[in-house]
């Protein structure tokens, strides 16, 4: 069967494993189920997720003044500690950036390729982890808005990386760490008007376990520019990639807003 539209990021369901959704306007696919089938993939142009004409992606699914405008790709996205919402000052658009930093946030270690620190909005978790690829991940503080968990990571980033090394953790099915003795050493670490947020008492650890059938010893990346016509046997899906038994990954988020059609 042929499917055809827009790439954005998988949806995904928890589950054990996870179970992965390719989503276009009038279509999706369950992409679980084709776990060791052949699957074609052509590159077909290229539309903004944002004003959805048909301009070249310049980054995150956005054509390159969308990138430069919109308030979904302002810079306290990528640096939390940058947000301004809370003091009212406006960076794009107040009324949007309102919407989205004044609400609750969580500070995390997780475990993708090491452990690393990060922030979402708690209406992201368990999603953010499992687009991050991670195996285990525990939430550490809980902050009414963007800034105060921004300040937080900056604390910590001294500490913990902020990356995942997305090849290592493609290639593997990551080593397991003890998040709750890690989560005790931070409450001394972070900031001072961050600290009564500090979850002492609440130690939920996630397990995530993912739908993959062989890791790869090597992983070459696809790029649709470079190659617009692939075709692979899918072994496993992880964090946002496609992984294909010759070693190819596709990273699906970071083709949003390309145009594909889909052979299965």
């Amino acid at each position: 069967m042929t499917y055809q539209g827009v790439l954005t990021k998988m949806q995904t369901e928890i589950g054990n494993p996870i179970q992965y959704y390719l989503v276009f306007e009038d279509s999706f696919l369950n992409m679980n189920q084709l776990l060791n089938k052949d699957i074609e993939i052509n590159f077909a142009g290229y539309q903004c997720l944002n004003c959805n004409k048909k301009k070249k992606i310049f980054r995150q699914g956005f054509c390159y003044d969308c990138f430069y405008s919109s308030p979904a790709v302002g810079d306290w996205i990528m640096r939390p500690e940058l947000s301004t919402a809370h003091l009212g000052i406006a960076d794009r658009d107040l009324e949007y950036e309102q919407k989205v930093q004044l609400q609750p946030h969580v500070v995390y270690l997780a475990v993708a390729s090491e452990i690393k620190v990060g922030v979402t909005r708690k209406t992201q978790v368990p999603t953010r982890w499992i687009d991050q690829g991670a195996s285990q991940a525990i939430a550490v503080v809980e902050v009414p808005n963007r800034y105060l968990a921004g300040i937080a990571e900056v604390a910590l980033k001294s500490h913990y990386t902020d990356k995942t090394n997305w090849r290592k953790m493609l290639q593997s099915s990551s080593q397991t760490f003890d998040l709750i003795q890690e989560k005790v050493k931070i409450e001394s670490l972070i900031p001072e008007e961050v600290r009564q947020y500090f979850f002492s008492e609440k130690n939920d650890v996630y397990e995530l376990n993912y739908p993959v059938l062989n890791f790869p010893a090597k992983v070459a990346s696809l790029n649709l520019d470079k190659t617009p016509s692939y075709n692979g046997k899918l072994t496993g899906i992880k964090g946002q990639y496609l992984i294909f038994e010759d070693g190819t990954v596709f990273n699906v988020r970071g083709s949003e807003g390309y145009l594909v059609t889909i052979e299965v």
